[in-house]
């Protein structure tokens, strides 16, 4: 089918053996790609009970139809593995140009199996692949590594590499490309430091199969027209994901001091009018028109960073209490040097800061370490000492916040704001009934990127609990990862308006397969239950109590802010959530019926058939 290649890279790191291979026509029809693919070889091919950072776990790089084509946005890949978090489903996307790159090499997926003995990295020449030792590279920061790697195979190489935190198998360990491009979360950067594979570096001459390039150019060339000419495009460009810093902060829903509040008294220091003043240059995905990414300088600390997003202004500022635009700066080139997801960096910190406010962390277990609430020392250190688990406390933190809390005890499981082991990004959920009700049930954990129901609260009443709000968490469950199964982003979509219409019209022409926006939802939906049917694989005892949300939005009114004094009643969460059940087609526990993986398609996978 053209738009594919139709064949996937299998690397065996224990024996170095490495396969081309098809993938059946049925799985593309049924998964389409990117995260739906991801999603089934995961299924499949990883035997339940797996250990995540064990030889029999996977790491899946998948493309999707889209990936590497001219369509606006084309760049999008999805990395996924068993999560060493929270040993459930992991999937992170990640763009720059390493999806591209990977079709033009010929492949649309590469599969990472077993487990080397000596540091490696993978190198794919389009079909000249090899492993090449890393013991070089070992040790070494994820930017160095993906600048060593340039100078030593070129520039036009595409790299994915991981730092020290994932060869020191730190739970929340991401992969970095692009000096500033992340597969940030579910720890998949500990999988591949598990496996000893240090870097991926991929070249290719090739192109993408289009069925019908008339057809596909101007569909192309409209949706290039309507992004540049949308409204807000110039904002976009010149602030990128910063612009969202202001609108939470007046609105309530800032991260502050771990959750507590949502807003932040001293963020005006952190908006975007400030972050612009220190950007070099803009900087984008491939074939992106509107670049999100912003090359940034810090003259105090003479740091070079891509970003800091807003993601990581959220966890790295407000709700660590920091205040300073430089100091975060140096706190993000720490996080990607040493490849840390930089969201559960900064709430397993803000976890930590809390516990010593509450006197249960005193300094002959912080090795005299002051962690006060805005402390840029502090939270460097404490970077440095998780990235290389240093010590007790470095330690502690690197296994993500759900599990150093229960390993301190004292009931400091409650303001570990995690959802399903992974901690909560930066939207605050005291009165935002949409929003926790999307990180309750989201399928990797706390994450926004599946559900960003945030305004959706803030137009129909944030504390409402109605069938509305959650017939759009479902809708936009389904939606918002049809991306990361196209290998598209969906910034053009969320920011610019970009139609889905043009989307399928794209799909179409690319492939010759005529696809309705309603088919694409059921893709995606299948994909959705299948990773429910992967956490009930791998957890027995997975159901209902794994969607519940952290206490402090359901018992702790916010401190501070539009929402002081605020928070949801449980029983409203219960509601909504009793609900999203059964419009999903899921019984009382949360589990999909034999009816609904019948619909789906997903019978013949479940364990319970």
């Amino acid at each position: 089918m053209s738009g594919y290649v139709g064949k996937l890279l299998r690397v065996d790191l224990t024996t170095g053996r490495m396969t081309t291979e098809p993938i059946p026509a049925a799985v593309i029809r049924d998964y389409l790609g990117g995260r739906g693919l991801g999603a089934f070889l995961l299924f499949t091919e990883v035997p339940a009970g797996a250990d995540p950072l064990g030889p029999e776990n996977k790491v899946f790089f998948s493309t999707g139809p889209l990936s590497g084509t001219l369509f606006p946005g084309a760049c999008k890949m999805d990395v996924a593995a068993k999560s060493p978090l929270n040993s459930g489903y992991g999937s992170s996307s990640i763009g720059g140009k390493l999806a591209a790159e990977l079709k033009f090499a010929g492949f649309d997926a590469i599969v990472v199996e077993g487990m080397s003995r000596e540091p490696v990295y993978l190198l794919v020449q389009d079909d000249h692949v090899e492993l090449r030792d890393a013991g070089h590279l070992w040790g070494r920061g994820a930017m160095t590594t993906e600048q060593m790697l340039k100078e030593e195979l070129g520039e036009e190489m595409q790299i994915a590499t991981i730092g020290p935190a994932g060869e020191n198998l730190v739970r929340y360990a991401c992969i970095h490309h692009d000096v500033g491009r992340q597969a940030g979360r579910c720890g998949i950067g500990a999988v591949m430091g598990s496996k000893r594979l240090k870097a991926i570096a991929v070249y290719g001459t090739g192109s993408v199969s289009v069925a019908d390039p008339a057809a596909f150019l101007e569909v192309s060339r409209q949706a290039f027209q309507a992004v540049k000419s949308a409204e807000t495009h110039e904002q976009w460009v010149r602030e990128g994901t910063t612009k969202t810093t202001e609108w939470v902060n007046g609105t309530g829903t800032l991260p502050t001091y771990n959750f507590q509040a949502g807003a932040f008294e001293q963020a005006p220091s952190l908006y975007a009018d400030v972050a612009r003043s220190y950007v070099v240059s803009d900087k984008g995905c491939y074939c992106c028109p509107s670049p999100c990414g912003k090359y940034t300088y810090a003259p105090r600390y003479d740091l070079h960073i891509e970003g800091p997003d807003y993601e990581t202004v959220g966890m790295l500022g407000p709700n660590v209490g920091l205040d300073d635009w430089q100091a975060l700066v140096k706190a993000n080139w720490l996080c990607d040097e040493l490849g840390l997801d930089t969201i559960s960096a900064g709430a397993t910190i803000s976890w930590a800061m809390e516990c010593q406010a509450k006197g249960l962390l005193d300094a002959s277990l912080t090795d005299g370490l002051d962690l006060s609430w805005g402390s840029a020392e502090a939270i460097w250190t404490l970077l440095e000492r998780i990235g290389h688990r240093d010590g007790w406390l470095g330690n502690l933190l690197a296994e993500g916040s759900k599990r150093a809390a229960e390993e301190l005890g004292q009931g400091s499981i409650a303001w570990a704001i995690q959802h399903k082991g992974m901690e909560q990004s930066a939207y605050e959920t005291h009165s935002a009934t949409a929003m926790l009700l999307s990180y309750m049930t989201c399928d990797i954990g706390g994450h926004h990127g599946r559900a960003w129901a945030i305004w959706n609260d803030i137009s129909m009443g944030r504390d409402k609990v109605s069938p509305e709000k959650v017939d759009k968490v479902i809708e936009l469950q389904h939606i918002r990862p049809l991306f990361d199964c196209l290998g598209c982003c969906r910034f053009l979509w969320v920011e610019l308006r970009l139609s889905f219409d043009q989307y399928v019209a794209a799909l179409q022409a690319v492939t010759g397969v005529k696809r309705s926006y309603e088919d694409l939802m059921h893709i995606s939906e299948r994909a959705w239950n299948l990773t429910r049917l992967y956490w009930m694989r791998e957890i027995p005892e997975f159901g209902a109590a794994f969607d519940a949300p952290p206490p402090r939005f359901v018992s702790e009114p916010a401190t501070y802010g539009p929402t002081a004094g605020v928070f949801t009643p449980r029983a409203s969460m219960e509601i909504m959530l009793a609900d999203y059940y059964q419009k999903r087609g899921w019984d009382a526990n949360g589990l999909p019926t034999h009816q609904t993986l019948d619909r789906l398609g997903l019978l013949e996978l479940s364990p319970w058939r």
